[in-house]
Formats: structure tokens, sequence, C-alpha cells
């Protein structure tokens, strides 16, 4: 096994994002000293009784004292606060970043609380399951996923070279993007999907009669699909859409658009549409199967994929 990266990583929030870190870091001998702190007790002790870490804290402000590289797994919402409570406790020289799914506004929240010497450089893993919290994590969530950096201006190299290089070794592939160009990628990629998956799965519960019978019963694949996105974590979501609201909402104008579109060659049966569209769409399910980001199997690979052998 290699040498460790950091004497001590510090993961302030331990749920899917956190506790997978924790898990690829020990199996990996990244790191000689973990600690962790999350702001309730009884998920810190339930990641005490998972050997999670090295050192449980309810303070983060205690975790992050002389750690080399301090992940915050938060959601968005809570950058800030965060960022403000472990400011005076981050030592020069530590590199700081994050896992949140929308950047322009982390970075806004997080930045004016860097101290002087503190490496900050806003980092997003797209990995996840629908599953929260430290039992949800293992090992294996990053191996061939991409793990995208939005650097501040005056970002220094080496120590952006040392962060990729960690998430390397999680077994993540790396990008650095512009936070408005990755706030309104991940706009169309992740966060679209999710409110349409929430909508449709809401729309269904709202016909109670149906909802409590036929829908649940013969739910078919593809009802199936959206339920597992619509039970992702309510507060991550939540914060989600308030902070990357023009994004999602020009990419919501968009998906209106289109789906009128849609609409139209339903009504007036053009057949030569549909058709068009259903074949293009079919060709961006193989690019992704080609690009190793989902595998061709029954049920999407889904047992392959997302329950893997924990480690």
């Amino acid at each position: 096994m290699a040498s460790p990266m950091f004497e001590k990583i510090a993961l302030v929030g331990i749920g899917l994002i956190g506790s997978s870190l924790a898990r690829v870091i020990r199996r990996e001998g990244l790191a000689r000293h973990v600690a962790i702190s999350t702001r309730s007790a009884a998920t810190l002790k339930r990641a005490e009784e998972l050997g999670l870490g090295d050192s449980y804290t309810i303070d983060a402000g205690d975790a992050v004292r002389d750690a080399d590289l301090v992940v915050v797994s938060v959601p968005v919402g809570s950058s800030g606060a965060v960022a403000e409570e472990i400011a005076p406790a981050l030592k020069k020289g530590a590199i700081l970043t994050d896992v949140g799914s929308t950047k322009a506004s982390v970075i806004a929240q997080m930045q004016p609380h860097v101290p002087e010497g503190v490496h900050f450089i806003p980092g997003h893993p797209l990995a996840g399951t629908e599953k929260s919290g430290p039992d949800a994590g293992f090992a294996d969530l990053f191996d061939n996923r991409w793990c995208i950096f939005t650097p501040v201006p005056g970002t220094d190299p080496e120590a952006l070279e040392r962060l990729s290089e960690f998430w390397r070794r999680c077994g993540a592939n790396i990008d650095t993007m512009d936070p408005q160009h990755h706030d309104m990628t991940l706009a169309i990629v992740s966060h679209l999907p999710h409110i349409i998956a929430y909508n449709i799965v809401g729309t269904a519960d709202d016909l109670e009669s149906v909802t409590k019978t036929e829908v649940i019963k013969y739910s078919a694949s593809g009802f199936r699909d959206f339920t597992r996105l619509a039970a992702s974590d309510p507060t991550m979501w939540r914060d989600v859409c308030l902070h990357n609201k023009d994004a999602i909402l020009e990419m919501l104008a968009r998906f209106s658009e289109d789906l009128a579109f849609l609409q139209r060659a339903i009504r007036w049966r053009d057949g030569d549409k549909l058709f068009d569209l259903f074949t293009r769409t079919r060709a961006v399910r193989r690019s992704i199967i080609e690009a190793g980001q989902d595998i061709d199997a029954p049920d999407f690979g889904r047992q392959a994929v997302e329950h893997p052998a924990k480690s």
C-alpha cells in the first residue's frame, strides 16, 4: 500500500458522500487520521459504530484543527455557515474542498470565510445513489466517476494537483470547469431529471385513489426509476433548487418548449417526428454506456453498479 497522502483528513458531514470517502480513505490508506464531524449526535454515534474514522466530534472546528485536507459534505445551503464555523481552526497550507452539486453559490458562501494561506478548491464528485446517511456509503462509489473542480482565481497549482491525485486514488476521473458552466451543465444532466422525477411521482401521489393500488402494484420500470430519483434526500435537493435557481429555470424553460413539440407530434399523429426523437435519444443512452458511466445489463445494471460488495 502506498504511503498516506495526508497526515489528517477532516470530513465535515458523514452522509453518503462523506461516509463513502471515509471507507475509501481507509481502504487505500490515504490518511493516518480521519476526523469526523456532523451536527447530529445520533449520526455521529452511528459513524463511530461503523468505525468510519479515528476521532468523532459535534464541533466541526475541533475536527478540522491540524487537518491537511478538509472535505465539507453538507447540503449546499449550509456551506457558508460551516465555512464560517471552521475558518478559525483551519491551519495554513490546508486544502479546503466541498462536494456540493452547485458551485457558484458555494463559492459565494464559503470563499469570504477562507483564511489567507488556506487553499480553497471547490469540487463536485458526480456520484451518488438515492440513499443517505453513514450506512449508505461504500468504498467503490467514486470508481470511474467524474470529480469536477471549479478553481477560484489564484488557486495554487500544486494544491490542485494534490487534491486531484487524492480523488484519482479514490477512483475518480478529474476535470475542471468554470463555476457557471458547471452549474448549467449539472442543471440538465442532474438537477432537471430529479425535478422531473419529483414532479411525476408527486402527480401520481395526487391521484390518491390510484397511487395506493394500480400505480404501486403495477409499477413498471419507467415509473420505478422515477421513484428511485424522487427518493433522494429532500434537504439536499431543496438546497440545489434554491442555489442553482437561474440555471434550473433556464433548463425547465427549454424542457417545456421541447415537451410542447412532443405534445404537438402526438396530437397530430406525426409518427416521423416521434420516431426521429426516440432514435436520437436512444443513441444518447448508448453513448453513456460506451463512456463507461453505466453498463448494458438488465435493470440498467443497477444491482451491479449500486450494490457492490461493501468495504
